[in-house]
This record gives structure tokens, sequence and C-alpha cells, in this order.
């Protein structure tokens, strides 16, 4: 018995596969990746664990794209980077 792939048309067997060594780079994962890279840095310093890419991802998973943008140039111009961060990220502090 055949297998079912030697049926299948040449362009659907290229799109069931991703190729290898390929890294699926995004916009959000690059801001990410620049998250995870300055707190890490302040987190080191404070004897803590490196955050991860998924704890991460759990933090930030509600926030638009768009908004990442406005949290980085924030927290970039801040004098302490991660509480800038944690400040911003935290909905009890901006009750008006």
């Amino acid at each position: 018995m055949k297998p079912i792939g030697d049926f299948l048309p040449d362009f659907e067997k290229k799109r069931a596969t991703a190729p290898r060594g390929r890294s699926r780079l995004t916009e959000r994962g690059e801001l990410m990746r620049f998250f995870q890279r300055h707190l890490n840095i302040a987190r080191k310093q404070d004897g803590l664990p490196p955050i991860s890419m998924a704890h991460l991802g759990v933090v930030l998973e509600k926030i638009p794209t768009k908004d990442l943008y406005y949290l980085k140039s924030v927290c970039t111009t801040a004098k302490h980077f991660s509480k800038r961060f944690w400040w911003e990220l935290d909905p009890s502090k901006h009750v008006r």
C-alpha cells in the first residue's frame, strides 16, 4: 500500500512541512526578546532567575503589539527600565 503523500500534488507536500532551520521572526517576538533582554539584566543584578519567553508571553498576551511599542518607548526613557515596565503593566496604578 502506498503512503497518502504519494497521491498529493507537489504544492500540498511543500505546504505541509515547514522548512528546516527557518526561524519564524515576528514583530511581536522581537519586542518580547527586547523586553526579556532588558528585564533579565535587572533580574540578574537583584539575584533573581532570568525571565523566560514563555512567562513573558503570558504577561504580555493581552497587550496589543502597538501598545508594546509605547511600552518600549516609555521604558527606554525611564531611569529604571524594570521598575517602569512592571509599573506600566499594573492596571491598579492607572485608576483615575
